[in-house]
């Protein structure tokens, strides 16, 4: 059972760490010494006793750093990136208590002479060092596991889309290291199979099951319409000791990744996590956006001077055209950019795409619309508040209206501001393509926004998001 591994495992790694924090402090500590020899020949270091000395102390304040940093959680369905970020802050906070301590110990003659160089060098080293280390036992068990193993025995109750989908997902990553033992069932007659998994006989079996005592991990899997057995079920399961796992059946209900709080004890789901509806984030998203757009402004800014003479030298009418988006909370806001089109009444445009070889784009307009030109002026919008650098992109009011009666879940995209680019658009979603798939793509984005996402698809929008082979 994997249950009687995973204390060994851990203690294992423990030990691991330790002697990876050693080995990073010991290299930071011969950088220093070698770098003093070469540059600084004449400049002394403290006894070298002394800098060994002080990994008594540093070893295990790393050590608690990394349980406190989740750190030692199994590593079967953890993603990388979450891993690397705990890596992170853990030493973010080392390197902050070590500053602090060697500021508040300056007093003493030996603290005071000690080389700041190697709290920072240990710092980068320890991340480095600490995120190949567990990537290494990453890739060492999950190899184990996909030849069967370091396997968890878990045992299914229930028969629903919940189970199905879990028993999918477990087929197509063997590396995970979960063997579905079987499954428990009012419905199904007892030798139903879904995908190789068994059913074993009715919940009502389930006690005897459990004092075979075979089992890793209980995982909950009723219908939505079997939730009143719910509290036996947990009860027998909590009374034997096995680890439970619930896995709802609403994925069809609820089809996004929900977001779980705690009501002074009541646990609330919140149908969709928005990230940027916390306070900090959208201030500093905000921050960026601003200073992002003044840094746009002056960028562009002889692009933007020439794209207008030749907007004005070449077609009678106004520099700047602006048109009613939809923007957020579902306001409607005037996005600009440049007039790419012959003048026409507000009402011939309102309701109508632009279609390849469409007479009223002039010649000017072809291309500022192909390399996106003629979009830089929405930097204006961005220091105004009505857009962001990055965000679902606004549509006109006709088309919402349209969209979302036959798009389930569009109007989601109106929980955040609009942007000028967008991560649907740097994966070539962009003028005539699915709107499924770009609503998809922006559903992803306000889902799973982070600072690193919004810089990853600026970076991407220089490569993949200036030319528009889908604008006509």
């Amino acid at each position: 059972m994997i249950k009687d591994n995973q204390k060994k495992l851990n203690g294992l790694h423990v030990l691991l760490d330790g002697l990876m924090i050693i080995l990073s402090y010991s290299l930071a500590w011969a950088l220093v010494y070698v770098g003093n020899h070469l540059f600084s020949p004449h400049k002394g270091l403290l006894p070298t006793r002394f800098y060994f000395s002080v990994l008594l102390g540093v070893v295990p304040m790393y050590l608690v750093l990394y349980a406190c940093f989740h750190l030692y959680t199994p590593k079967r369905v953890q993603q990388r990136r979450y891993e690397f970020a705990n890596i992170c802050k853990a030493n973010l906070t080392g390197l902050l208590i070590n500053s602090l301590l060697l500021l508040l110990l300056k007093k003493n003659p030996y603290f005071r002479e000690f080389s700041n160089r190697i709290v920072f060098y240990f710092f980068a080293v320890n991340v480095m060092a600490e995120t190949a280390e567990r990537n290494g036992i990453r890739m060492i068990l999950r190899s184990m596991r996909a030849k069967g193993y370091n396997q968890k025995h878990v045992l299914l109750i229930g028969m629903s889309r919940a189970a199905e989908g879990f028993i999918d997902r477990v087929r197509s990553n063997p590396e995970w290291g979960y063997h579905v033992y079987g499954l428990l069932d009012d419905e199904s007659p007892k030798g139903k199979e879904y995908k190789g998994v068994r059913v074993l006989g009715r919940i009502a079996e389930l006690d005897s099951i459990l004092e075979l005592n075979t089992l890793d991990e209980i995982a909950i899997t009723l219908g939505l319409g079997e939730y009143a057995k719910l509290e036996n079920i947990v009860a027998s399961c909590e009374k034997s000791g096995v680890h439970t796992k619930f896995i709802p059946d609403y994925n069809n209900v609820i089809p996004t990744r929900p977001f779980m709080e705690d009501l002074q004890g009541l646990p609330v789901i919140n149908i969709r996590h928005v990230p940027l509806n916390d306070s900090l984030n959208n201030f500093l998203k905000r921050g960026v956006d601003i200073l992002g757009a003044a840094v746009g402004i002056l960028l562009f800014s002889p692009i933007m001077m020439i794209t207008a003479c030749l907007i004005k030298l070449t077609s009678p009418g106004p520099l700047i055209y602006s048109q009613e988006r939809v923007g957020l909370h579902n306001r409607p806001f005037k996005m600009y950019k440049f007039r790419s089109m012959e003048v026409q009444s507000p009402g011939a445009e309102k309701s109508r795409w632009t279609t390849p070889g469409d007479s009223r784009v002039t010649p000017i307009g072809r291309f500022i619309r192909k390399t996106s030109i003629d979009e830089t002026p929405q930097f204006f919008n961005v220091l105004m508040g009505d857009m962001s650098l990055v965000g679902p992109r606004p549509e006109r009011p006709f088309f919402v209206e349209k969209f979302k009666e036959e798009i389930p879940r569009y109007m989601i995209k109106h929980q955040v501001r609009p942007g000028m680019t967008g991560w649907a658009q740097v994966n070539g979603y962009r003028g005539d393509t699915s709107i499924t798939k770009r609503i998809e793509h922006d559903l992803y984005y306000i889902e799973n926004w982070t600072m690193g996402l919004d810089f990853k698809i600026l970076f991407l929008t220089i490569f993949k998001g200036f030319i528009n082979k889908n604008a006509y």
